[in-house]
């Protein structure tokens, strides 16, 4: 897959690979003990070059192709998928401002965002919706030459730190997904109230928590996308956002492969090396296999997204498979290593925990369930 990608491409993969064995792998432990990103956020990888990578050079981007920035990415989950998560949000709310943003919008936000010195965070997701992406119950209501925004999100990655967030917000709830807008809301502004991050299973890097909205007034000029389209925007990315969940899958398995073959080629046990006995082996070879599946699942997506092509069913498959590959991947892993998988002295565990993750965000498997047989359906309707 790599050779179609551009020399320029390469070099970014190649800088993300970099990154992730001298800036992520090193402190991935800790972030993930202590509960926190890192005290310098993304801006390391920002002057890494792993920030505006769909964006056009114009605008200070790197031109990627969506597959281009997804192998990136996988890269990046090698060491760490919560990290990853947060620079593919990041990424996707720069390329949103570059596509539906004016031209004040872009000279406002994108060199911040750049820089590193601006996080972003998408706030579709409520406490009462769930995988019911349309049912918005944050309200906005025109106010003169503003709005005022009153409600809740949940599931935020970056809450804990993002600086700016894009707001979907109800305008008239008469006309359902229809009265969706979307706003693009400061962090700091009167009215908006952080809460405090959630304590999971793991990926706490990502700083995943919810927001309220307590008559927070924005101007006319955040709106991003009008009423109509906010939904429709939101909707639009949801394939890529599919896809590269499979690709960042495909990272934490790889890596889990890697470090499991390595600990069983130097473990002896009953005389011989735990490499040599054929179980383990088998084991496995059963796990290159759902990683070579999950990989070219990935990137048919992505490829069908590159050229403009359907990509919905492509991408829900993916997903489906690959998290559903991971988790019992990386448990596979972690059993041919015996107990000393389970120590955090190795990146599996995390890796463990988000897998379990990637089942739930942007659609979970039972959603994919749902495209899968809408479509499998069709010809009976």
């Amino acid at each position: 897959m790599d050779s179609a990608l551009s020399p320029s491409e390469q070099r970014m993969i190649a800088a993300a690979a970099d990154f992730a064995a001298n800036t992520i792998t090193p402190n991935a432990a800790r972030w993930e003990l202590e509960r926190t990103m890192p005290d310098n956020g993304i801006r390391p990888a920002a002057k890494a070059g792993l920030t505006g990578m769909l964006l056009d050079e114009s605008l200070g981007g790197q031109g990627m192709s969506k597959a281009g920035m997804a192998r990136a990415m996988e890269q990046l989950s090698m060491a760490d998928m919560g990290y990853a998560f947060v620079m593919i949000v990041h990424n996707n709310f720069m390329n949103a401002i570059a596509d539906g943003g004016t031209d004040a919008q872009r000279q406002r936000y994108l060199p911040d965002m750049l820089s590193g010195e601006c996080l972003g965070a998408f706030l579709l997701t409520e406490p009462q919706s769930g995988s019911d992406a349309a049912n918005v119950t944050t309200t906005a209501r025109k106010d003169g030459d503003g709005w005022i925004l009153n409600g809740a999100k949940a599931w935020i990655t970056s809450a804990a730190t993002a600086d700016l967030l894009s707001v979907y917000a109800q305008t008239d709830a008469s006309r359902g997904w229809r009265g969706i807008a979307t706003f693009m809301v400061e962090a700091h502004l009167p009215g908006v109230i952080r809460e405090t991050p959630y304590s999971t299973m793991g990926a706490h890097v990502m700083g995943t928590g919810g927001f309220r909205f307590e008559n927070c007034r924005v101007s006319d000029d955040t709106m991003l996308y009008a009423p109509g389209d906010g939904f429709k925007g939101a909707m639009a990315g949801i394939d890529l956002a599919r896809a590269n969940v499979a690709a960042m899958c495909s990272g934490m398995m790889a890596n889990s492969l890697e470090v499991a073959l390595a600990y069983a080629a130097e473990r002896r046990a009953f005389g011989q090396r735990i490499l040599d006995f054929q179980g383990v082996q088998w084991q496995l070879a059963d796990v290159a296999t759902d990683l070579h599946a999950s990989h070219l699942m990935a990137y048919a997506a992505l490829a069908a997204i590159d050229a403009g092509q359907p990509a919905a069913i492509p991408a829900a498959h993916a997903k489906k498979f690959a998290t559903r590959a991971a988790l019992a991947g990386i448990a596979q892993c972690m059993q041919a290593m015996g107990a000393d998988g389970y120590k955090h002295d190795f990146p599996l565990a995390r890796h463990l925990a988000c897998a379990k993750m990637a089942q739930y965000i942007d659609g979970s498997t039972e959603i994919q369930n749902v495209v899968i047989s809408r479509d499998l359906l069709r010809p009976f309707d």
